[in-house]
């Protein structure tokens, strides 16, 4: 029974941080991303580029995965060529788009951590109000009052 209970307890808590990440995403991902494309001068680039899914984003750094470049491949070839040649090797760089999306991942993540921390210290405290219904006895006796004696001692082998 506890194992399921801890198993189902895992499942819970992985699928409250992961929705704490991806609702801060959702908020955070599209201004900071419109920020960098206006520091990389690729402001005719920011309609485009915020239909990029923040979760669709976050898979995508997971996997190393630059979705820029699939994005400029997609648009129409006059948008790309009134940006400067500089601006789209920055953009489809290995190092832009992980950077963009830490900007927006970082505060979900230090959300979720201090949320942890958080529940972990009320559970603390809970288990320290209730440990005096889990002492063991120090009389020799077990929770059941019986002996405490070595079980081998008692049937009477030696080992």
């Amino acid at each position: 029974m506890i194992s399921t209970l801890m198993n189902s307890g895992f499942i819970l808590s992985m699928g409250m941080f992961f929705t704490i990440i991806v609702v801060g995403l959702t908020s955070s991902f599209p201004p900071v991303l419109s920020v960098a494309l206006s520091a990389a001068n690729a402001t005719p680039l920011i309609p485009a580029m915020s239909a990029i899914p923040p979760t669709g984003a976050l898979f995508a750094a997971f996997l190393g995965y630059n979705p820029v470049q699939i994005i400029l491949v997609g648009l129409s070839p006059a948008l790309p060529a009134t940006i400067a040649p500089a601006s789209i090797a920055t953009l489809t760089s290995g190092a832009w788009f992980p950077t963009t999306l830490a900007q927006a991942f970082m505060p979900s993540l230090v959300l979720s951590f201090y949320i942890g921390a958080g529940l972990s210290f009320v559970t603390a405290l809970l288990c320290v109000m209730r440990v005096d219904k889990y002492e063991e006895k120090t009389d020799g006796t077990g929770r059941d009052g019986g002996s405490s004696a070595d079980p081998q001692e008692v049937s009477g082998e030696k080992t």
